[in-house]
């Protein structure tokens, strides 16, 4: 009996953290995206943040699921989001075309990590109503990733273009229902 008791526990433990599990799988894949990216491995920093959008995904479906959402995961989350999806693919973009222009690049990547950090900041003191408010920077993470791909066809200043627009999508009021 007590064996089954301390297994009960222990599964029950393991089953409250699968939720930050993810979450944090999300945070080590935009970890090491940002160092392979440093190292020049774009591509192979491209596939991670992809991969982490997936963990970011799940981990939110799982909390539901299992009914184990907290303030802490939330938080976590956040944290996990700024890296993998504000830092990452702005280094990504940096080191792949924005590098390129200077201080304009530069500024215009720490512009997009700060939009990003704004937008978490405002989600996670706003109450829960079924909307975003602005683009939330999971997709703005994955649109700026995806811009990588578009490097040799679209013209360099597009993508000082792009990342401002993304930023000012992030902190714009517009509503965009979750799904």
């Amino acid at each position: 009996m007590f064996l089954l008791d301390v297994l009960d526990s222990t599964v029950k433990k393991l089953k409250s953290q699968t939720a930050n599990v993810l979450t944090l799988t999300n945070l080590c894949l935009g970890g090491f995206a940002i160092i392979v990216g440093m190292n020049g491995n774009l591509n192979l920093s491209l596939l991670l943040i992809f991969i982490a959008a997936l963990a970011d995904r799940f981990d939110g479906m799982v909390a539901r699921k299992f009914n184990i959402e907290s303030e802490l995961g939330k938080q976590l989350d956040s944290m996990s989001d700024i890296i993998s999806f504000g830092v990452a693919p702005a280094l990504l973009i940096y080191q792949g075309i924005l590098s390129d222009f200077g201080a304009p690049g530069s500024f215009f990547t720490v512009f997009f990590m700060g939009c990003g950090a704004f937008r978490l900041a405002r989600f996670n003191i706003s109450e829960n109503n079924g909307y975003f408010i602005g683009l939330p920077i999971t997709a703005a993470g994955v649109l700026a990733t995806l811009s990588f791909l578009a490097i040799p066809y679209l013209p360099p200043q597009s993508f000082l273009f792009i990342m401002m627009i993304l930023s000012f999508l992030m902190v714009s009021p517009f509503k965009l229902r979750k799904v």
